[in-house]
């Protein structure tokens, strides 16, 4: 990855207006609206906005799940962000950067996409659904990241990790997971809370 590459960001102040809040938000048609609105999108130097919390980064947090179980994974030494290296996860996704931009009218979900493709190989039938957002303004990493939540659904599990950065990669049972939540960085451990809700 490029140390210039320009990513997706939101003015900060754009998500306070449409409704601020901390742990996982499970959002309605306008919310979702006033956050994604491309109109807003802004693309700047990750250098700079990786400490700058007037801006929150769009992350998209790919969630695969069959059944009771969910593709789960060990952010390995390939991954680029240090702060959440041998933490495991249940996310997928990383930045959307400025190449998505050209792929069409709709920057974040092209770069969605290339992000699930880029980091697995999906061999079965599968539906994607918004699911929500995740803030975290306790950490550093949070303060200038806002994951927006997928749930893809599958009919198998034929799943396959792409990328040295998804280590130990497998499924295991939602309750199993929510067990072990202090393995899981904090985004996966809010998704964990909200799934057990269900």
């Amino acid at each position: 990855m490029p140390k210039d590459e320009r990513v997706l960001v939101i003015p900060t102040e754009r998500f306070r207006a449409a409704g601020c809040f901390h742990g996982f938000r499970a959002a309605d048609a306008a919310y979702r609206a006033a956050v994604l609105e491309p109109s807003a999108f802004q693309f700047r130097p990750r250098s700079e906005v990786e400490t700058q919390p007037e801006f929150k980064q769009l992350i998209p947090y790919v969630v695969l799940k069959c059944g009771n179980d969910l593709f789960h994974y060990r952010r390995g030494a390939a991954g680029t962000e240090a702060r959440l290296r041998s933490l495991r996860s249940v996310g997928i996704g990383g930045h959307i950067s400025e190449e998505d931009a050209r792929g069409g009218d709709d920057p974040y979900a092209t770069g969605m996409m290339r992000e699930l493709t880029e980091e697995v190989q999906i061999g079965c039938d599968w539906k994607d659904s918004f699911f929500g957002f995740i803030n975290d303004d306790r950490t550093p990493v949070g303060s200038v990241h806002l994951g927006v939540v997928h749930l893809v659904e599958l009919a198998s599990q034929d799943v396959r990790s792409r990328e040295e950065a998804l280590a130990e990669a497998g499924f295991s049972p939602l309750a199993e997971l929510a067990a072990r939540n202090d393995e899981f960085e904090t985004w996966s451990q809010f998704v964990l809370a909200e799934l057990g809700r269900g």
